[in-house]
């Protein structure tokens, strides 16, 4: 199926979406801060030294910490192919899932614990996931 938009008008949208500092990022980082930083630990959002580019990096500890959109990485697939948006976007969403896998094993080889965290996850429960990062990095 054609797109509705032109493609000057889909780059226009798609150059809107934010792949860092979203809100979930920032807040993520703020309770991170108000809970780790004052007891030693120290990361850095989106290394680019790191592969995948996670979200935060604990580089100390080699914690990888992503969290993922639950459209553009695959939540509830099998939802969205019983009503697919278009076929470009569900292939999209495969070949995020896909890199995501690759990234996880390539960064666990070189030695890396890797946490994923689902958007709505922290939505819904953002000290569950605070616990299992702190869990995580004082190991």
């Amino acid at each position: 199926m054609a797109d509705i938009f032109s493609k000057k008008k889909r780059s226009e949208i798609m150059s809107l979406i934010r792949y860092k500092n979203t809100k979930i990022e920032v807040a993520l980082c703020g309770l991170i801060s108000a809970e780790l930083y004052p007891v030693g630990y120290r990361y850095r959002k989106n290394h680019k030294n790191v592969l995948g580019k996670p979200d935060i990096v604990f580089v100390a500890q080699k914690i990888a910490i992503f969290i993922d959109g639950d459209f553009w990485h695959g939540y509830n697939l099998k939802y969205l192919n019983q009503r697919p948006p278009r076929q470009y976007w569900l292939l999209k969403i495969r070949q995020n899932m896909e890199r995501d896998k690759k990234v996880n094993c390539a960064l666990r080889r070189k030695g890396w614990r890797v946490l994923r965290f689902w958007e709505h996850e922290f939505e819904k429960k953002p000290d569950i996931v605070l616990g299992k990062i702190f869990k995580a990095v004082k190991g």
